[in-house]
């Protein structure tokens, strides 16, 4: 009797385990994925012929699309990208599940099977990565082929230079930089800042502040808080001298203020997190060259795209999360 009483008890405190916590404690280690991701990447290119850096980089511009929108699941496996139950199993099948191949290419369906499974399985990441590099290596294995591939797919410039350029930088540094930032001004010199994204701005017309600033002494080094390819340098009669930098996350951030750049940074160069990009200023506000309106600061803004539209979002936590994250590893050393 007493045993029975036990094995309930312990049935039912089994029962009442958090899903999520049981999930958590069971999730791979961020280099794990990685690994697991550039070995089906390189399993793919070796069937295809499609260079495992494109498809890592139509892979991850999928994932952080699907993150940012609410009208497609998230992700389930390793692979981000989705095709919607039609697309995949064709406009008139009336079965939206199917994973026969031959069905599937009769109605019109873009899924294969691409690990010899017998299936053409939407939810298996092999089946999907393989679906969507045979459908560039229809266009060609070369650069320009495949711009015309994402072109034709996408129908969207920007998607395509977004990827264009993940390409470039997974080619040249790996996966593992996804998730790696720092902070935009070095820890060791003085600086502040606080919360003022969606301030009231009244310069140049109402509008909100859409970035937080950092104040500090003009000259301060600038730093790229990610990894990402350079899109715009240059003068705005409001940011004054600016840098906008793309990142692996559909992230477009924005550096505004600035009294000078450095070196010759010029729009397409790949840059690292934490190199410096820039210097404190206090320009803009009025045409090429004004500057002493402020005190001199950093504006750092970020915007999200989600495949449709961009908008900016409040980069204080991030800030926040980054300075913490910098000033750890500092202490480790």
């Amino acid at each position: 009797m007493k045993r029975t009483v036990i094995f309930i008890l312990l049935l039912l405190f089994c029962l009442s385990i958090d899903p999520d916590l049981t999930k958590a404690n069971t999730q791979k280690k961020p280099e794990d994925i990685y690994n697991e991701r550039l070995a089906l990447y390189k399993k793919v290119e070796a069937i295809t012929q499609i260079p495992w850096y494109y498809l890592g980089a139509i892979d991850q511009y999928e994932r952080s699309t699907r993150r940012a929108r609410k009208d497609i699941p998230k992700e389930q496996g390793f692979i981000g990208i989705y095709f919607s139950p039609r697309q995949w199993a064709g406009p008139l099948n009336p079965e939206l599940n199917d994973t026969n191949a031959k069905t599937i290419q009769f109605f019109g369906g873009i899924g294969l099977d691409g690990n010899g499974d017998g299936l053409a399985d939407q939810n298996d990441d092999e089946d999907v990565l393989f679906t969507f590099a045979n459908y560039i290596a229809d266009f060609g294995f070369d650069k320009n082929n495949i711009k015309i591939a994402l072109w034709e797919y996408y129908k969207r410039d920007k998607a395509v230079g977004i990827i264009i350029n993940n390409a470039l930088l997974f080619e040249k540094y790996g996966l593992d930089i996804v998730d790696k930032h720092a902070f935009p001004v070095p820890l060791r010199w003085n600086y502040s800042y606080r919360s003022t994204w969606g301030d009231r701005r009244g310069w140049g017309g109402i509008r909100i502040h859409e970035g937080t600033d950092i104040f500090a002494g003009y000259g301060t080094p600038v730093r790229s808080t990610s990894y990402g390819v350079i899109e715009l340098k240059g003068w705005n009669k409001y940011g004054g001298w600016r840098v906008g930098i793309r990142d692996l996350n559909n992230n477009y951030h924005y550096y505004a203020h600035l009294s000078g750049f450095e070196g010759k940074l010029k729009p397409g160069q790949l840059v690292e997190a934490g190199e410096v990009i820039g210097y404190v200023g206090s320009s803009g506000y009025g045409p090429p060259g004004t500057s002493g309106k402020f005190p001199p600061h950093l504006h750092y803004g970020i915007y999200k795209d989600n495949g449709m539209t961009e908008w900016s979002f409040d980069p204080y936590p991030s800030l926040r999360n980054w300075e913490r994250q910098e000033r750890q590893q500092r202490k480790k050393k």
